[in-house]
Order: C-alpha cells, then sequence, then structure tokens
C-alpha cells in the first residue's frame, strides 16, 4: 500500500470564521480528494475564541494560532489587535510549520493567496529547500494595492514569486501578474469552479413564494443581486448609483458584509431624499447569508450586478451563471476569461453608473438576447468550471512535484 503524501497548507483564514473564493476552492479539492492519496493540514488564524485550536474540517486537519476574540469576526472589520494576527503569522506560521514538520515530514507546502502567510511559506522554503512550494494565486484586490502593502518587504515580496517550485492560478490576469513579479517556474491556469447542483437546482413553488413574499417583490417587480463583500473593489456604490436611472419597480438585494457597509446604506438614504420614492424599499442590505443558503436568492432575482473594479477570476459571477440569472460585469482582471459580452453576460464600463442602468435595460427589454445569455452561460460553467474537473487538475498541480 503507498504511503499518502503530506501536505502542509499556509491559509490567513478558512472555515468556519470566513468563506471566500480561495476558502471555497480548499475545502471542495479537499474534500474531493482521498486521504488515502493525500493528508492535509492547515495553519490558519483563530481570530473567534469559541474555535478550538485544532479540528478537522473535511479533509483538513485545521491548527489555528494567533490572538482571539470572544466575539463573531469579520475580514474586513476587525479589531485593530486581531489585525496584528496578520503581521504575526509571518513569525508564528513559520514557528508551527516547523514544528509540525518535525513530526509530519511533508511532502510538499502549499500556500494561498500572495499575501501574510506566503511570507510564512517563503520563511519555511528557504529553511528546508528541498521541500516543494506551490503558491496558489487568487487575489481579487487590485495588483498596484498588493504591491503597495508590500513595499516594507517588498524584496522578500518578490521572492514569494521567484523561490516557488509551482504556480497555480485562477485567471490569465494572475498568470501575467505572477511573470511580472519574476516567476520563473511553471504556472498553470486552474480556475476555481461552481458547485453546479447547488446553485441550478429550482426551488418549489412554495419556497420561491415564501422568499417573494419575505422580500416583497411584487408582480412586476424586477430583482437585481449582488453577492459580495462590501468593499471599495466591488463598487456595490455604483450599483445604488445606477437605480436612478431606472424605474421604481427596479429593486436590488445586497448580500454580503464589510467596511462599507454603513457608507453604502447611507448612500441610499440619500438617494430617497433626492425625489426617489420608495428608495427605501429598492435597496435591501440582507447582511451575511452563507454559501449554501445563498442560491434561492439568486434564484428569485432577475440580473446579477457587479461592477468590480478589479478581480482575479469572480466565484460570485459563475454561481448567478449556474443559477440561471444574466450577468453584468466589468471588463476587469480574470472576468474576460469566462464573459463574453452578448454571449454569456454583459460588459459595462469601470465606475460609470449609467452604463450598468443601460445594460440592464437591455437585459429587461430584450428577452430574446437575455434567454440566448442564459443558455450559454449554464452550457459554460457546467462544461469548464465543475469542481470534479478542477479538483482532478489540482491533485495533479498537488502531487506533480518531488522533494528534491
Amino acid at each position: 500500500m503507498n504511503t499518502p503524501r503530506r501536505v502542509l497548507i499556509f491559509s490567513l483564514v478558512y472555515y468556519p470564521d470566513f468563506v471566500g473564493g480561495a476558502e471555497v476552492a480548499v475545502k471542495e479539492v479537499t474534500d474531493r480528494t482521498s486521504p488515502e492519496e493525500i493528508e492535509f493540514d492547515m495553519i490558519t488564524l483563530r481570530f473567534d475564541s469559541h474555535l478550538p485550536k485544532f479540528e478537522r474540517v473535511g479533509n483538513v486537519n485545521v491548527h489555528r494560532i494567533g490572538w482571539t476574540a470572544n466575539q463573531k469576526v469579520y475580514s474586513d472589520s476587525l479589531p485593530w489587535h486581531l489585525h496584528l494576527n496578520k503581521y504575526a503569522y509571518l513569525l508564528i506560521g513559520f514557528c508551527k510549520a516547523v514544528s509540525l514538520y518535525r513530526t509530519r515530514k511533508y511532502d510538499t507546502i502549499w500556500s494561498l493567496m500572495a499575501t501574510y502567510n506566503s511570507f510564512a511559506a517563503l520563511f519555511f522554503k528557504l529553511v528546508y529547500p528541498k521541500i516543494p512550494f506551490i503558491l496558489t494565486l487568487q487575489d481579487g484586490d487590485p495588483i498596484a494595492y498588493l504591491k503597495r502593502r508590500a513595499l516594507p518587504l517588498y524584496p522578500i515580496f518578490k521572492m514569494i514569486f521567484t523561490r516557488a517550485d509551482r504556480i497555480q492560478v485562477i485567471s490569465k490576469y494572475l498568470a501575467d501578474w505572477a511573470k511580472e513579479m519574476g516567476a520563473k517556474c511553471p504556472i498553470i491556469v486552474v480556475p476555481n469552479a461552481v458547485d453546479y447542483g447547488l446553485f441550478s437546482g429550482s426551488l418549489s413553488i412554495g419556497e420561491t413564494s415564501e422568499l417573494k413574499r419575505k422580500l416583497d417583490k411584487k408582480d412586476g417587480d424586477i430583482f437585481l443581486i449582488t453577492t459580495s463583500r462590501l468593499v471599495t473593489k466591488n463598487a456595490v456604490g455604483d450599483i445604488i448609483s445606477a437605480m436612478i436611472y431606472l424605474p421604481n419597480n427596479v429593486k436590488l438585494l445586497v448580500l454580503g458584509q464589510g467596511y462599507q457597509e454603513a457608507d453604502l446604506k447611507d448612500q441610499s438614504a440619500r438617494l430617497k431624499l433626492a425625489n426617489q420614492a420608495e428608495a427605501e424599499d429598492r435597496v435591501k442590505f440582507l447582511g451575511y447569508i452563507s454559501h449554501k443558503d445563498m442560491p434561492p436568492y439568486l434564484h428569485i432575482s432577475d440580473i446579477f450586478v457587479r461592477p468590480s473594479l478589479s478581480e482575479g477570476l469572480g466565484n460570485s459571477f459563475l454561481e448567478a451563471m449556474a443559477a440561471g440569472i444574466p450577468v453584468i460585469a466589468t471588463p476587469v482582471g480574470g472576468i474576460p476569461d469566462f464573459l463574453v459580452d452578448g454571449e454569456t453576460g454583459l460588459f459595462c464600463e469601470v465606475n460609470n453608473p449609467h452604463s450598468i442602468a443601460q445594460k440592464v435595460e437591455k437585459l429587461i427589454k430584450d428577452r430574446e438576447s437575455r434567454d440566448y445569455i442564459i443558455k450559454n452561460a449554464r452550457e459554460m460553467v457546467l462544461q469548464k468550471y465543475s469542481w470534479e474537473r478542477v479538483a482532478g487538475e489540482m491533485r495533479e498541480v498537488l502531487t506533480g512535484l518531488q522533494k528534491g
């Protein structure tokens, strides 16, 4: 019987504290990987004191480090002392990795995102140069911001790319960034995927009616929906501004939390004061909705909108496509990898609420184009963005390197 490979994952956050595209990807890949093939350990931060320092989540042994708070916290609104965790990870994460390696003897280390945790992975690589180092890039923030954040340690930041033995990226856009940062190793594009069964499944008439009643969706109402962190890069404010160009039966569901939440609510209130009848009813902030509970909100909506300023790829767009609603997005980052204007969605201009409104009106008025886009997008997601396919490709990435 073959001995399973052992992989140590460096990740700043993980289930159940924070769930974004990167965390979903790791869980989907590891859950679809037999422990007889690969054993996974992870070092991540423990923001919530209610969480244990160690537990098994799916097929991953999760080791949590760092300071905690006696409350539920969110990555975009951490208390100042918990922000220090991110910097502490550089040293504490490295020390924890060395401690685990003494007994676990890892075959590979795998770091998610070019952020604080990847410094710890780099330090481990420098101490144990024969252990293959795989870097995954899923970063959605603007590259200029990522570089600026790394400025105090920029030469070391570049080493994360130059010392990696293999870099896996979720889009061609991020592949180009890796090359720009000096990467000489193989760069492999393996996108994130979608739980197609979860997002494409239909609701019963009773479930649909109940959710529409709860959200006060009347006959003739058009629901726009956005599912995202409420942060600058996702430009939710541009969608709210677009509402003034659209009739009152067009309403917006905002699913998510983040540091912009109060400002966005204030913006919606200002629209009410600007002679916008029923403005308070037209923008509904629904807060955090778990990933598994999100599909019903997509199914009772008509158009997905996210006019991003930057994106590594954008799983939320693919999930909306799987749910059978048309997508409006901006041509930035990794979005053009899957969105072809007029074929699998519509492009609007960056920072242009009027352009958003024009695309919404097109989808409302041109039913033939809308149906064509929905059909093409669902077929594309089913064919190219299944977790079974992606998990298989990621297993090849993780097992294709041997110790030097």
